[in-house]
């Protein structure tokens, strides 16, 4: 998989002054074009609001946990075997994530469907169109 398949395009309204002064640090070989400014600047800005982002994510585990829920941050792959072990488990488990759902092409659908009731994704999932199908993704 490439690097493009884990990324996505968003736009943004930049006022006119705003956007002139990244293009003169651009110009002036500060930065390498308009993206590299934005994305440095995201990344800068989100360091500064680490500590908010780890207090979420604690909360957001522990409260997953109580509610047989797979909550995931970033990357998360589900595995045949990770469906099996849902399955075995008596199922009802959700998945709920922020960032990118891969679903393996081997997996055994119908105990997946079986084992997990919902799946809600805030980025991309990766999956058989079937699955996306079932559980109402795009």
């Amino acid at each position: 998989m490439s690097n493009d398949n884990l990324s996505e395009k968003v736009s943004v309204n930049i006022n006119s002054s705003t956007l002139s002064q990244i293009d003169l640090l651009v110009d002036n070989g500060y930065y390498s074009n308009r993206s590299d400014f934005i994305n440095q600047s995201l990344r800068a800005a989100l360091q500064q609001q680490q500590s908010t982002l780890d207090r979420i994510i604690g909360q957001r585990e522990e409260n997953a946990y109580k509610k047989k829920e797979q909550w995931f941050m970033g990357l998360f792959g589900v595995t045949a075997a990770d469906a099996e072990i849902m399955y075995q488990n008596g199922g009802g488990f959700s998945i709920t994530g922020y960032g990118v759902l891969i679903i393996d092409d081997d997996i055994d659908q119908e105990k997946l469907f079986a084992a997990v009731r919902a799946i809600s994704v805030r980025g991309k999932v990766i999956c058989a169109r079937s699955i996306k199908d079932h559980y109402g993704l795009k």
